[in-house]
């Protein structure tokens, strides 16, 4: 059989979120390390690449603690993201702002989705000061997500669907992006579902499915 699963939900910045651009230019008067944007809308994004790459290292730390490289990760893990030799189930799309949410912020007086932060690193020889701005999408926004699983076998959809929301929780105990030991990219998952969209799953593992996630945003 071949199938695919898809999981439609939200991610909630619970505190702000940098996600910079790699780049180390900056302008005169722009922040020092800008977020990624949309080049469509200039609008702050979530690289779909920066979510599977977290989820994957979180579940790494647990199940493949002595792996050096990718490679060397657990069956399941390489088995739902990917080696060098195969292609993983999962398929992690960008994610946008969510347009409604940025009318309900309107709607509270806030007109920005982003917010910059002002740091000090302070050398502890001479105790000069080095001052930096550092750009981060504000706490309340919502990201829309998207990830697509393939399905060969019926009876290994909940066991994907399980060590994906897994690491999901994991996720929300850790953080997404950069300077998470200062506070930033908290992040929770809202509005979680699955459907199938081609080929056939029983109501009945979709339903297990469905639970398994939930049971993320029950946490």
């Amino acid at each position: 059989m071949y199938a695919k699963l898809v999981i439609n939900g939200k991610i909630e910045t619970v505190t702000g979120l940098h996600i910079g651009t790699g780049n180390g230019y900056s302008a005169i008067g722009a922040a020092d390390s800008p977020v990624i944007r949309d080049i469509k809308d200039h609008l702050p994004m979530i690289p779909g690449s920066s979510l599977k790459g977290k989820l994957r290292t979180l579940l790494a730390r647990k199940y493949s603690a002595s792996a050096k490289k990718p490679d060397e990760d657990s069956d399941d893990i390489k088995d739902l993201f990917g080696s060098m030799k195969k292609r993983g189930k999962l398929i992690f799309n960008d994610m946008f702002i969510d347009r409604k949410c940025i009318e309900e912020l309107r709607e509270t007086g806030v007109y920005s989705t982003t917010e910059v932060k002002f740091e000090n690193t302070i050398n502890r020889l001479s105790s000069v000061a080095n001052p930096r701005q550092i750009e981060r999408v504000i706490r309340g926004c919502l990201f829309d997500m998207q990830i697509i699983c393939d399905v060969t076998e019926e009876s290994e959809a909940e066991k994907s669907i399980g060590l994906l929301s897994e690491g999901m929780s994991l996720l929300q105990l850790d953080y997404l992006g950069g300077s998470g030991s200062r506070g930033y990219g908290r992040i929770a998952f809202r509005d979680l579902e699955v459907t199938c969209i081609s080929g056939e799953i029983s109501e009945k593992v979709l339903e297990n499915c469905s639970s398994l996630l939930k049971g993320v945003e029950a946490e």
